[in-house]
């Protein structure tokens, strides 16, 4: 998944970006709220980590013009306000979670994935399509019930096109999913995770649509 963190702790910052990657996921951290506001106009992420006070425009600030533009990107807000008023307050500005620091990591990244599966619609923890299933939580994906072994990036490839497996998926979308700022990407890169893709999962898994992106196979081919 792709991660904005708002956040100006530049300690607590640090390790949660640590934390996020070392899970395997792609993470732009900013500092201030109109940092983050420009974040939000130009990449599409799957979850936003949230802090209330910030400098430049606040979080609250920051969510409210969220939910007012349309924008269901599923948010958690972390912060030291851990008062019940100030929870509820972040709820109902149209958080999706709140977690109150100091917070463990596992249960910030248990949060992201609840989150990320509640906005995809998701009433379980897994993606399946046909005879092929991802398991969210551990990341173990499946065919026809039987493990298959797939690499960190593989994964996240077979995620972008899982969550979205009713549509064709560009290369940019997928970029999107894999890599933060300052990340390389390499030219041909989306195609051999395709490629490796088809070998695990079956020659005929994931279809080519010439010009758009790639989709998940339907029942009609």
């Amino acid at each position: 998944m792709r991660i904005l963190l708002v956040e100006d702790d530049t300690s607590l910052g640090d390790t949660i970006q640590a934390w996020l990657r070392l899970d395997q996921h792609a993470v732009d951290w900013v500092q201030r709220g109109d940092s983050a506001q420009t974040a939000l106009m130009t990449h599409r992420y799957d979850c936003v980590l949230l802090d209330r006070g910030l400098p430049g425009l606040s979080g609250d600030a920051l969510l409210a013009q969220l939910r007012a533009e349309g924008n269901h990107v599923p948010v958690i807000l972390i912060t030291a306000f851990n008062a019940l008023a100030d929870r509820v307050e972040g709820l109902d500005l149209g958080a999706d979670d709140y977690l109150v620091k100091p917070f463990e990591l596992e249960e910030m990244s248990a949060r992201i994935r609840a989150a990320v599966r509640r906005g995809a619609g998701q009433v379980s923890n897994e993606l399946v399509h046909g005879d092929i299933a991802i398991n969210l939580d551990t990341r173990q994906a499946t065919r026809a019930g039987q493990p298959v072994a797939l690499t960190a990036r593989e994964y996240h490839v077979l995620y972008a096109l899982l969550l979205r497996r009713n549509s064709i998926v560009t290369r940019a979308q997928i970029e999107e999913t894999l890599y933060g700022w300052g990340d390389e990407v390499e030219s041909n890169a989306i195609e051999v995770y395709i490629h490796n893709l088809r070998k695990k999962l079956g020659s005929d898994s994931i279809v080519t649509v010439r010009g758009l992106g790639y989709r998940m196979k339907n029942d009609g081919g």
